[in-house]
């Protein structure tokens, strides 16, 4: 069963303020891969200011032209660009691009940069001189950039949320991951709120502005057919997965020092559950919205040592295949040492103490070079009173289930049972009964592909709206509950060893076996998407 075709197209969005983006790793890999397509899109789709000009900052040598020059290079080897480059919109993207080269952590840096803004702004109203600093750079230089950008004063700090607001202001977008455990993520926080203003700073986690997280708040809070069966009467337990098929992809240093609790969990998977579960906020504000995430963030059960070994269970993938090419396992990974005690899988099961989830299960599992790369919430119904149908029937009927797939393939979709066709299955004692599914599919039913997240993001953050932005006190709680499980990680056994291309390690599927449960298949056939 298909869902119907949506009407109308797809919503006109704002058009971002004037504002001068200076992005501080402007040829590092996430500006290449990610900013630059986003941005490009953004002229594509005429939501770029007239005014919107580009910095870039990076210590490499290269001048204005060539920096220019570099962008259109990482377009052309884009896959999310929507086709060939138009040289249109590229050259709305690139009118009047600056290049500052200096290293990061020389003072004189900052000098120059200030005193390339001011060159930009000299012919702009005084209330149109916004700037939005980018900071795609590696944790370790957060601070330090923070501390020359606020010195020589090229972000002032705005001191309430109106002034935030208006202009000429200033915005910082930090990238994850934000600290490496609850002691750093406050020290952090604290040296950021010493120079700004929250409603200045713009944490990003690019799964928030994908468009069916969004469609979470929309789809729960929007229809009434769902939100009163968003409960314990109703939902038997709930799974978040986020899996991967790559590897660390040359990345086994950063890895070694995270493992997947600090790299997705901390972030991603605390965001899903926070989204999914959440109270209905007073209004979509940005403001009631990280409320309510973070009222659901403090109702998350702790865990101790005990409650660690019961609910938690690690992974590291071994040799194997994806897509019938063989891979090495972590551990000979570059940069990965050969005796690594590092997860790169883990499974955990979650309990929010509050009067509508108290008893449901929640179920949180990511990892690498898996079977297939899913990102999806499946909601599992309660079983329906089977006393009508024989034992045969009852024992194949298939508890209700919605599944919001993140990616790929970005939908919806709902299973229920009905009724097998065939005139000698009348209704009857002996009437046989068949899973069906409704599917919305965001390509088909909306005319194309949906908005890539940083896309979303980066308009966001030059209109304001932080809605989809975590703020300090969010940060803070997700690693106050990912804190002890990285820390029982760390000085613990090395993980159970799973083979490449696979589901994740058998402790995994015991965890949910033990509530009479099993894991939503990873592969997309099996699953039947």
């Amino acid at each position: 069963m298909s869902a119907p075709v949506a009407s109308g197209a797809v919503a006109r969005r704002e058009t971002g303020d004037d504002c001068t983006l200076v992005l501080v790793g402007a040829l590092g890999d996430l500006a290449r891969r990610k900013l630059y397509p986003a941005l490009y899109r953004l002229a594509v789709d005429g939501l770029l200011s007239p005014r919107f000009r580009l910095v870039g900052v990076e210590r490499l040598p290269h001048d204005d032209a060539s920096y220019a020059k570099a962008i259109g290079e990482a377009l052309a080897s884009a896959t999310d660009t929507g086709g060939p480059v138009d040289p249109a919109a590229f050259e709305r993207l690139t009118r009047g691009v600056r290049y500052v080269r200096g290293d990061l952590t020389d003072a004189s840096l900052y000098g120059t940069l200030c005193a390339t803004l001011e060159s930009i702004e000299s012919t702009v109203p005084t209330d149109s001189r916004n700037r939005l600093f980018y900071l795609a750079i590696p944790p370790s230089l957060f601070l330090r950039v923070v501390e020359g950008l606020s010195s020589c004063g090229a972000a002032p700090r705005t001191h309430t949320a109106e002034e935030a607001q208006q202009g000429p202001w200033t915005r910082l977008i930090i990238e994850k991951p934000f600290g490496r455990d609850l002691a750093s993520a406050r020290a952090l926080n604290t040296a950021l709120l010493t120079r700004f203003s929250e409603p200045q700073l713009y944490r990003i986690d690019h799964y928030l502005g994908k468009e069916t997280v969004q469609n979470i708040l929309a789809f729960r809070f929007a229809n009434a057919i769902f939100e009163p069966l968003w409960n314990r009467g109703s939902i038997a337990h709930i799974q978040i997965t986020v899996a991967e098929t790559v590897g660390v992809e040359g990345r086994g240093g950063y890895y070694e020092e995270a493992g997947v609790l600090r790299d997705m969990f901390q972030n991603h998977l605390m965001q899903l559950l926070a989204t999914t579960a959440m109270e209905p906020p007073g209004t979509m504000s940005a403001a009631a919205v990280r409320d309510e995430k973070v009222k659901l963030l403090r109702a998350v059960r702790h865990f101790d040592a005990v409650s660690i070994a019961e609910n938690l269970a690690l992974g590291q993938y071994g040799t194997g295949s994806i897509d019938g090419t063989p891979v090495p396992a972590y551990a000979a990974e570059p940069s990965v040492k050969p005796d690594s005690r590092t997860p790169t899988f883990a499974a955990l099961r979650v309990f929010v103490d509050n009067w509508r989830w108290e008893g449901v299960p929640f179920y949180l599992r990511s990892g690498k070079r898996l079977a297939d790369r899913v990102s999806e919430i499946v909601i599992r119904f309660r079983r329906a009173p089977g006393v009508l149908w024989p034992a045969a029937e009852r024992d194949t009927m298939r508890p209700n289930q919605l599944a919001l797939r993140i990616q790929p393939d970005e939908g919806i979709t709902l299973g229920f049972q009905a009724k097998r066709p065939g005139a000698e299955l009348a209704l009857s004692p002996e009437m046989e009964l068949a899973p069906v599914s409704m599917r919305f599919s965001y390509e088909r039913d909306f005319g194309g592909q949906p908005v890539p997240a940083y896309e979303t993001l980066l308009l966001d953050a030059m209109i304001g709206d932080a809605t989809l932005f975590a703020r300090s006190d969010e940060v803070e709680q997700a690693w106050t509950i990912v804190d002890p499980l990285a820390a029982a990680a760390d000085a613990g056994p090395r993980p159970e060893l799973y083979a490449a291309g696979t589901s994740g390690p058998p402790s995994a599927a015991d965890l949910l076996a033990r509530d009479g449960f099993a894991w939503h298949p990873l592969t997309l056939a099996a699953a039947g998407r």
